[in-house]
């Protein structure tokens, strides 16, 4: 495989979710306008966070190549004014999702990777991690309510913008997330 030139690189390797995107915010911030940066990163989540992440503020996500076990993201940092990172309006706290649970049945979406999902999720919830959300999402129904939760509300969050992008107009994003759930779950 060809060496890509880049200008800074980034080793984010052993560190999960958040942090990759955490330490490629502060890292890009650092670079100058143009810059390319390389990630490396073994979180396989990664790869549709950081995707996710740069298309949101406007930095240029130019692919991920696969080296074994090390995931090689690379990003251009946008040149002039960058876009707000955003976030979605429509927050709902962890312990108001599990008062919503306790009353009846509520549509929860978990934006995490299947293996994190296997070992511990909220139950009744679907997996529809955020790398798939897009081709997966047709089975949602785009007028329903959806809670949409990740480990600490990041994926969740670009989940749910993603989500009403594609027109769903009741999507919440659930803060902080499974980190701090003391709801009852299941897995393995």
């Amino acid at each position: 495989m060809n060496s890509i030139k880049t200008d800074v690189v980034l080793d984010a390797k052993g560190l999960a979710c958040p942090m990759p995107i955490v330490r490629t915010k502060k890292q890009i911030n650092a670079m100058e306008n143009g810059q390319i940066l390389e990630v490396l990163a073994t979180d396989k989540g990664s790869k549709a966070d950081i995707k996710a992440w740069a298309e949101s503020t406007g930095h240029l996500y130019l692919g991920t190549l696969e080296d074994g076990d090390v995931l090689k993201h690379y990003i251009r940092k946008a040149n002039g004014e960058l876009l707000d990172e955003p976030k979605h309006p429509n927050i709902v706290t962890n312990a108001a999702l599990e008062q919503m649970l306790s009353e009846g049945r509520v549509k929860i979406i978990d934006v995490r990777e299947e293996a994190e999902y296997a070992f511990s999720h909220i139950p009744g919830s679907i997996c529809l991690p955020l790398g798939e959300l897009e081709e997966k999402c047709e089975q949602l129904n785009k007028t329903d309510e959806v809670y949409v939760v990740c480990r600490t509300g990041s994926r969740s969050d670009l989940a749910a913008q993603k989500l009403s992008k594609l027109g769903y107009t009741k999507v919440f994003n659930v803060v902080p997330g499974m980190s701090e759930w003391k709801g009852q779950t299941e897995g393995l």
